[in-house]
């Protein structure tokens, strides 16, 4: 048998080394087969992708308190902080720049890293959400009974009454469901008598409760 012969049949019956070659070697078939396949992920990684929105570039900065605050707290710029929050975890009416916040005087107890948004600090968006009116006020009171100011919190609701004078004994209601905003730290310095107790109203009963407040002794009762 010549060469030409026996190179014939040995393309017939290839060894079990020539089918491992064979298999090796990148066919047009399956390189094209290859190739469809990671076009198929690289799109659907993409869609998801596009569906999640990137981590970095769905996220806001808003102001924050860089440290545990107490209420009336006169907030300085290295009160704050700016902090990055997911879009949909901002809540409304977040301050996003420090200067909006500086100068103010915060409402309540505020935790290291907390949000601040406008209805935490004083002002006219806190006080119509405290009185429940666009034409609320803020008006300072002193009470009759200083111990008093120990029991109140803020956002405790109170009707304030007084006495109409010695010839009449009977407490009369001034002003009904007012709302306690700020009180005055006890541990100010000052005499406890001259504790501050800053209560949310509607303009109108905010003024009577302030001209009693002149020449009355005021009381509080809780609802």
């Amino acid at each position: 048998m010549d060469r030409a012969s026996e190179t014939r049949r040995d393309r017939l019956s290839p060894t079990p080394v020539d089918r491992l070659a064979a298999l090796a070697r990148p066919s047009r078939a399956r390189t094209t087969m290859a190739r469809r396949v990671a076009a198929s992920a690289l799109t659907a990684v993409a869609v998801a992708l596009l569906v999640r929105g990137h981590p970095a570039g769905n996220r806001v900065q808003v102001v924050a308190t860089a440290r545990d605050l107490s209420p009336g707290t006169v907030l300085r710029p290295d009160d704050l902080r700016l902090t990055p929050l997911s879009a949909d975890a901002v809540p409304a009416g977040a301050l996003r720049r420090i200067d909006e916040a500086t100068g103010h005087t915060l409402a309540g107890p505020a935790r290291a890293g907390e949000p601040v948004t406008d209805v935490r600090i004083l002002g006219p968006r806190l006080v119509a959400a405290a009185a429940g009116v666009p034409d609320a006020r803020v008006v300072p009171i002193r009470l009759a009974d200083p111990e008093v100011a120990d029991l109140l919190r803020e956002g405790d609701r109170v009707d304030v009454l007084t006495a109409d004078g010695d010839e009449s004994p009977d407490a009369r209601v001034l002003a009904a469901s007012a709302t306690v905003v700020l009180l005055s730290p006890k541990d100010s310095g000052r005499n406890p008598r001259e504790r501050v107790v800053m209560l949310a109203l509607p303009a109108d009963a905010a003024t009577t409760v302030a001209a009693a407040s002149l020449s009355s002794a005021l009381a509080v009762t809780f609802h």
